[in-house]
């Protein structure tokens, strides 16, 4: 029998990589988007036939997506929860407005897609959890602070998560990407408001300018390989909880895991702020 995925944020970059490796496996794909008939995507160049209406953030878009899928296909074998959204600067100076949008979206979002499909997981006595997460979830960059904390509470959600679902046989992944070379630092990349009367982060915010806070376009993996390994997990049998993706993710992960944290965090200010 075909299985079926589901992916939110799949207009471009990962999710769209994602929904047409799925696609090309010979899956369903329910590729879902905030607007699929205001924009043109690649997935609507390639002619994929479910593209659907979702914003995590309006639980009646959820609801309605999570029917359609159900009612056209029967059964969801994979969440992929892929939609997300940055805000990049110093942490003083980011809006109430932007921190609130940054968690609404990327954790409490996640939270209520999870939550929507959770009783049809159990109802079919099993399914797949896969969140995208970052590098950032596990590891803190300089002037990604609001950002970060978002990515951290969604490693700390998944990895409680699987211990509540492992008896009803619903499995729980996280894919953790390093820079990934996407638009995602353009579309989805805010800028704290930066509404101090004086900026004593500009030396700060000059360092990590090349290194960190531009270069995500030109530097990093491509998307296809964060697709390749959503694919991995979703069809490796495991109940393997973390799949670090980029030579750069799992670079950082094998040197807090051996320095001493004096040693790594020295080492990662140099890396990233020169």
């Amino acid at each position: 029998m075909t299985k079926t995925v589901f992916i939110t944020g799949a207009s471009s970059g990962i999710g769209c990589a994602t929904a047409l490796y799925f696609y090309e496996q010979g899956w369903n794909v329910i590729a879902t988007m905030r607007n699929p008939e205001k924009r043109r995507t690649l997935l609507h160049e390639k002619g994929l036939p479910d593209l659907v209406h979702l914003d995590v953030t309006d639980s009646a878009s959820i609801q309605s997506a999570l029917d359609y899928a159900v009612g056209k296909y029967q059964k969801i074998d994979v969440l992929v929860n892929n939609a997300g959204y940055a805000v990049y600067g110093p942490f003083e100076s980011a809006s109430p407005e932007q921190v609130t949008k940054q968690f609404a979206t990327n954790v409490f979002g996640l939270m209520e897609m999870t939550r929507a499909l959770l009783p049809y997981f159990r109802a079919q006595h099993e399914g797949l959890l896969i969140n995208v997460t970052s590098m950032g979830g596990r590891i803190g960059f300089p002037l990604y602070s609001v950002y970060n904390s978002s990515k951290w509470a969604v490693e700390g959600f998944s990895e409680a998560l699987q211990y509540e679902l492992k008896s009803l046989n619903i499995r729980v992944k996280t894919i953790e990407p390093g820079v990934i070379k996407t638009d995602f630092y353009d579309r989805s990349l805010d800028r704290s408001a930066g509404t101090l009367a004086e900026d004593p982060y500009a030396a700060i915010q000059q360092r990590a300018q090349k290194s960190l806070g531009e270069g995500g376009m030109t530097s990093g993996s491509e998307p296809a390989l964060v697709a390749k390994t959503i694919y991995r997990a979703a069809t490796d049998g495991s109940r393997r909880l973390r799949y670090p993706v980029g030579t750069d993710a799992k670079m950082v992960n094998f040197l807090r895991a051996v320095l001493p944290a004096p040693w790594f965090f020295s080492v990662l200010e140099k890396f990233t702020l020169g």
